[in-house]
């Protein structure tokens, strides 16, 4: 690597109460370029990179002998003159639900605020920066996308891999597995404490009842009574049934969605790019194609790309979203 990263204890006053009292102090990974200098009249452009669910800042890093990580890939761009320097900042917002959708929670903590009112602001103020750009994939990816639509004037770019939406079909497909597992184990409360009890927490059973818990505690949480965690779950933990009314609270999140709030807003990013494979193993290629097309009727400028690979190692994607961040942030 021929940059260098910069590892910085944040002590954040965002989180020093999170309801799951994870940790308040976290690392932010900062990649800066070779020829990185505060003197540089233009500045950098920076990204803002959102780990996806299961994984916190350094996990993020991908540093495995089968695939490039994030700094190297940008490195070769800049190289093959595909890219111009740009820093990396990698944020932490791991919790106890097993990672975050970015969003503020009664039952989690205020990841968003961590994000747009601590973390940003710092970031600008401490290195030599032009324009801000958000970038995630999966639960990252929808970060990117449903606070990037949200702060127009704080992030010029939004990119996003196989990000999180249409609902129905990437998370509904998963209830029955865990109201199973709920109802065998006694219920969330106790499914949850067994399981960071166990040695191996990467069985796939475990892995996909804990994402619909998390979402839970993100996207249908109940207000704290007496310091006490209370989330409400979409189905019935007796019958299985759907709660619809639970259900409506989680579509109101689904970029599909949101969108038709913001759609003003996405008019005035200047980058919005987003990609999905068509073998995506949450069905993934149908909301971001679904979000596109609503893109195309509210006349958003947008480019969308349907590749044929899946949801799991597609770090190689990060070569296009870097270049058009690039392109855009240096214009």
């Amino acid at each position: 690597m021929k940059g260098q990263i910069k590892i910085i204890k944040f002590k954040s006053e965002v989180l020093k109460n999170n309801p799951l009292k994870d940790p308040y102090v976290r690392d932010i990974l900062v990649y800066l370029p070779k020829g990185y200098t505060m003197g540089y009249s233009k500045g950098y452009p920076t990204i803002f990179l959102l780990p996806s669910f299961g994984n916190n800042n350094y996990s993020t890093l991908n540093n495995n002998p089968f695939s490039l990580t994030i700094y190297q890939i940008l490195e070769n761009l800049i190289e093959r003159n595909k890219c111009v320097e740009m820093i990396i900042v990698i944020i932490d917002c791991f919790n106890r639900f097993g990672g975050s959708q970015y969003l503020n929670s009664n039952a989690i903590g205020n990841y968003k605020d961590y994000l747009v009112e601590e973390i940003v602001p710092y970031i600008n103020s401490k290195y030599n920066i032009s324009n801000n750009a958000l970038l995630g994939k999966s639960s990252g990816g929808y970060g990117a996308v449903t606070i990037g639509m949200q702060h127009p004037k704080m992030f010029k770019a939004i990119a996003a891999h196989s990000f999180d939406s249409a609902f129905e079909y990437c998370y509904l497909p998963d209830f029955p597995l865990a109201y199973k597992t709920f109802k065998k184990e006694g219920g969330p409360k106790k499914w949850l404490t067994n399981f960071w009890k166990k040695e191996n927490k990467n069985e796939k059973n475990d892995f996909t009842t804990l994402n619909i818990l998390s979402m839970a505690a993100h996207y249908s949480p109940k207000p704290l009574i007496r310091d006490k965690i209370r989330i409400d779950l979409p189905f019935d933990l007796k019958t299985g049934e759907l709660k619809d009314r639970i259900w409506a609270k989680w579509k109101s999140k689904d970029p599909i969605n949101m969108i038709d709030k913001f759609k003003s807003n996405l008019k005035n990013i200047d980058l919005l790019f987003f990609d999905c494979g068509i073998n995506d193993e949450f069905n993934l290629f149908i909301g971001t194609k679904i979000f596109s097309e609503k893109c195309k009727t509210f006349g958003i400028d947008h480019e969308y790309i349907q590749h044929d690979g899946g949801h799991f190692n597609t770090n190689f994607r990060y070569s296009t979203s870097l270049s058009k961040i690039s392109h855009c942030l240096s214009k």
